[in-house]
């Protein structure tokens, strides 16, 4: 069961780690096990994302409403499906279609075998290559507006479904391939988080339904943990927005290396367990 303490250190974690590159289902899962908790499991880790995610609904409110409005009324204004913010719509509900299918396919593997460590810490690895990749070969100049296409939105939905691994990270896996597809840093980053919204809005409230269920988290613990992932979180989508404009991913690809090799030492020297407890 999650304790008050553990809510605080979770919540902490998950605030800071939701939006930058490097997983933030990965640090819980990590964190718990180094520290002797038992594994918080999947349902908690997706009922405290909504927390960061009403962050990015806060963060992003004037664009999130003119994307709702404008797609409303262009179901029945034709000359409104030609504006940007109408195909933005389309762009997230087709771009959220692999998350949600493959998620609702792989639940069980989700909640079990994707929880290894010794899988956490190898995706840490080699998402980080193929982020260092990216980055390094990316032209960085397409915009969403003038360059967004459905089959765009059709590959950013697939690298986000990736994130169901704990360790590949959804922010990591849009936006390396954003930049492999040539965007603008902040403009891959920006529809990174965009196109997470009905995902894991939909999953929280899917899991909403296990908490203080059984074996389940109970809910005081797990709606601190919720609090203090938003108001964090939202300090950390603000902050990395802003250092991404002026810096490559450098550093994120570091700590993910350096993050999953540490993992596979702990296991080796039998101070944690890989699977989960």
């Amino acid at each position: 069961m999650i304790g008050w303490l553990e809510a605080v250190v979770l919540g902490l974690i998950q605030g800071l780690t939701e939006f930058l590159p490097i997983s933030s289902s990965a640090h819980i899962r990590v964190v718990s096990e180094l520290v002797g908790w038992e594994d918080p499991g999947a349902a908690f880790t997706a009922v405290i994302q909504l927390g960061t995610e009403t962050a990015v609904l806060i963060y992003f409110r004037k664009e999130i409403w003119e994307i709702i409005s404008t797609w409303t009324r262009s179901l029945w204004t034709p000359a409104l499906r030609g504006a940007f913010h109408a195909r933005m719509g389309w762009f997230i509900i087709v771009g959220s279609l692999p998350i949600g299918a493959l998620g609702l396919l792989f639940k069980t593997e989700i909640e079990t075998v994707f929880r290894d460590l010794r899988i956490i810490a190898t995706t840490l690895i080699v998402f980080a290559i193929i982020l260092w990749f990216a980055d390094r070969t990316a032209r960085n100049k397409l915009t969403l507006e003038k360059h967004l296409s459905f089959t765009h939105a059709i590959v950013y939905g697939f690298a986000q479904s990736l994130a169901l691994i704990p360790g590949v990270s959804r922010s990591g896996g849009t936006i390396t391939a954003g930049l492999l597809l040539d965007y603008r840093r902040e403009d891959a980053a920006k529809y990174s988080f965009l196109l997470a919204i009905p995902a894991v809005l939909s999953s929280g409230l899917l899991e909403l339904t296990e908490i203080g269920e059984g074996q389940a988290p109970a809910w005081g613990p797990t709606i601190l943990a919720t609090i203090i992932s938003f108001v964090v979180g939202y300090a950390a989508v603000a902050w990395f927005l802003r250092y991404i404009s002026t810096h490559r991913f450098t550093g994120f690809v570091i700590y993910r290396i350096v993050l999953g090799a540490f993992i596979f030492l702990c296991i080796a020297l039998g101070w944690i367990s890989p699977m989960p407890s």
